[in-house]
């Protein structure tokens, strides 16, 4: 709850710093708010959160009229395929931005001399596994949605424009792309450190 309510803290100071107002045009569309995803040279949490919600927006917000998509889009079925990829794509966006999240918060170890911080080393290790978990749960929605892509009534369809998203859902299909084994590593190591500082006292300093 404390980890819910301090993302809830941290998307309402963005949303206030970061005023849509700034943009010359009114943002209505999931494809207008993908393309404000960007990706820094160093990632601070503050961009991270800014690309969450942008993002996120993505996916709430509907699509734009099939002329002003991110590929040329010539059919229903093609439409149909396109959003399908589109919402895989963007959920993996996602599950990469909340592990970059989850990184900055991560303690890889947990060093003896640590102990005069071991509280605030739990609560940093609490949020880092909130937000592996979110990446966990996105990463479930991007199976789902690239098994809709992969629906044989779309055998031999490949979207050229949106290349990329195709290779994305076809090594998902094909396991080559599996973030659960990387999450749970990550959360399997996270569990370690966490106990190795709840074991810490005054008589390991």
């Amino acid at each position: 709850m404390k980890g819910s309510l301090k993302f809830f803290i941290i998307f309402i100071c963005l949303s206030a710093a970061r005023p849509v107002e700034l943009h010359a045009y009114k943002i209505l569309y999931a494809e207008q708010f993908y393309r404000l995803y960007h990706q820094h040279l160093y990632q601070y949490p503050e961009d991270t959160m800014e690309n969450i919600h942008y993002l996120g927006m993505a996916l709430r917000s509907d699509f734009a009229n099939p002329l002003n998509a991110l590929a040329t889009i010539t059919n229903e079925k093609e439409w149909e395929k396109y959003r399908y990829l589109f919402y895989m794509h963007v959920n993996l966006r996602l599950v990469d931005s909340y592990l970059q999240l989850g990184l900055k918060y991560d303690k890889r170890n947990a060093y003896f001399y640590n102990y005069p911080w071991k509280f605030s080393n739990l609560d940093s290790l609490e949020t880092a596994e909130e937000c592996y978990r979110y990446a966990l749960n996105f990463w479930e929605d991007a199976k789902e949605w690239s098994a809709k892509a992969a629906d044989p009534k779309f055998a031999w369809m490949f979207i050229e424009d949106i290349q990329y998203w195709e290779d994305e859902s076809y090594r998902i299909q094909t396991g080559d792309l599996n973030y659960s084994r990387t999450i749970q590593r990550e959360l399997d190591r996270l569990q370690k450190v966490r106990e190795a500082f709840e074991a810490m006292d005054e008589n390991t300093y």
